[in-house]
């Protein structure tokens, strides 16, 4: 299975999970993640370890960027390794 790798790029966590500059390298299970931002992030991660490019502005790329849903709070952005 294509190893992924998640980094923390902004962060004002009401839970105080995650911090800008964290990292996870999701390859079978779910890394410690938020739920909610598990969630939201979770195809992105599925379509990349399978193969697919996704949408990364005016280009297609092995890459994405996403928000939490929680008013954006926090922001991720996964590549494929």
């Amino acid at each position: 299975m294509a190893r992924l790798k998640l980094t923390i790029t902004q962060s004002d966590c009401r839970a105080g999970y995650h911090k800008k500059g964290d990292t996870f390298v999701v390859e079978d299970l779910c890394p410690p993640l938020c739920h909610e931002l598990w969630n939201v992030i979770y195809p992105y991660v599925f379509a990349l370890q399978n193969g697919a490019e996704l949408d990364c502005g005016a280009q297609r790329a092995a890459s994405f960027d996403a928000r939490c849903p929680d008013g954006g709070r926090v922001q991720i952005h996964g590549e494929l390794l």
